[in-house]
């Protein structure tokens, strides 16, 4: 007598070996201070306070409010964390110093809710960083700026081989450290994932790349202020994305831009830490960063995040007035007074500068410079939320293109 196995478990025996035989997914997270991240865990109050933004909160701590280590979530860094010890998901993986997070956190939390498999995280970020020069892609060419000089060298009969020796080292070498941190961890992921199954193997599906700080505010782009003056960011941006997709040999891999936000929209009028002559160029930057999301060979591909949506103003206000403590504290340490004499002045002046329910929001809301995105926890999650539902939008091949 012969038994008949019904289709139905047939199916799902295979669905399920099919489940179990996935590849890894792995994500490269690169870019500078903002992917390193300067949001400290006592900001965490903040996020919880929001209703918008409690159910973030809930993915990210424990019942008794200490961080949550993240299952299935794997994670290892360069350039970031204090201690580069790999392992599973948690805070502490931001810049060194502290129990800090960047987008790393909630990203990583959102994209395995997704998956719902392990997923391994390679981040690779360095404060003070520009793509036109520190992570300066191979195909972008020779800086126009070294180009000039070498010619002003020669027509003076000078020597130009020191230039060119530091030319060689010094551009593109935060690129080659992320393309080989990643390549390193690749070639050994149990390392990171001691679970890891070689027969199954891994897929990078996706780069996520958040800069811009020192190409906004550097001296690469002579035509800073001008219409289309930032246009050179763009070009080196989609090289950036092109580069990273040939050398980690991912043709397929999507990519997420998280374009400049700080101090939020620069439309209306109120308080900023921006100096108002610089609101245009940051607006134009902000396009040139998000350029290549529009392009027709990255259509479906890539997309571009506008992180100034996640701005907190008040944040920024309440901020702004903590130059006139210092300034104070500076007077006073002038007048030799001693440490307890110091506070007691001190005390009293702060009262001044904050009422009690806006010291707690400073307490408990703000760790970090302005550039920093003020080192709001509440900010940045939500930044890394919104990374990882862009790239699952790339990867469910239903992303809409920005207007």
């Amino acid at each position: 007598m012969t038994c008949s196995i019904p289709t139905a478990l047939i199916a799902a025996a295979m669905a399920l070996q099919t489940s179990a035989a996935a590849p890894l997914k792995v994500y490269l997270l690169a870019g500078q201070s903002n992917m390193q991240g300067y949001c400290a865990v006592h900001t965490f109050p903040q996020i919880e306070a929001g209703p918008v933004t409690k159910p973030i909160h809930q993915r990210m701590v424990n019942p008794d409010g200490t961080p949550k280590i993240i299952e299935n979530v794997w994670i290892s860094t360069s350039g970031c964390a204090k201690d580069e010890s790999p392992g599973r998901l948690t805070t502490g993986y931001g810049a060194g110093r502290g129990d800090r997070i960047g987008p790393e956190l909630t990203f990583g939390i959102y994209m395995q809710e997704h998956v719902k498999e392990p997923v391994l995280l390679i981040k690779t970020a360095w404060g003070g960083k520009s793509l036109a020069r520190d992570f300066r892609p191979p195909s972008a060419g020779i800086h126009p700026l070294h180009v000039k000089t070498l010619e002003e060298f020669r027509k003076e009969n000078k020597d130009t081989g020191d230039l060119e020796k530091d030319y060689a080292e010094s551009h593109g070498m935060y690129y080659r450290k992320m393309i080989d941190h990643a390549r390193s961890v690749l070639a050994e992921i149990t390392k990171v994932y001691p679970d890891y199954d070689a027969a199954e193997g891994y897929v990078l599906k996706g780069f996520v790349w958040f800069q811009g700080e020192n190409d906004f505010g550097g001296d690469s782009y002579p035509n800073a202020g001008k219409p289309g003056g930032f246009d050179e960011y763009s070009r080196l941006l989609a090289c950036l994305i092109r580069d990273v997709r040939k050398d980690l040999k991912a043709p397929e891999m999507k990519a997420v831009i998280g374009v400049l936000g700080f101090n939020g929209e620069l439309e209306t009028e109120r308080y900023r830490q921006i100096e108002p002559q610089h609101i245009p160029w940051l607006l134009d930057f902000r396009k040139a960063m998000a350029a290549p999301a529009d392009m027709p060979e990255f259509k479906g591909t890539v997309a571009a995040v506008r992180t100034e949506e996640f701005w907190e103003p008040r944040l920024e206000e309440l901020q702004g007035r903590w130059k006139r403590v210092k300034a104070k504290n500076g007077e006073l340490k002038a007048q030799g007074l001693d440490k307890n004499q110091q506070k007691a002045v001190m005390d009293e002046f702060l009262k001044t500068v904050y009422n009690p329910e806006e010291w707690k929001l400073m307490e408990t809301g703000v760790s970090h410079a302005c550039y920093h995105y003020l080192g709001s926890a509440k900010i940045m999650s939500r930044i890394g939320k919104s990374f990882a539902e862009a790239m699952i939008e790339l990867e469910e091949g239903n992303r809409i293109p920005p207007p």
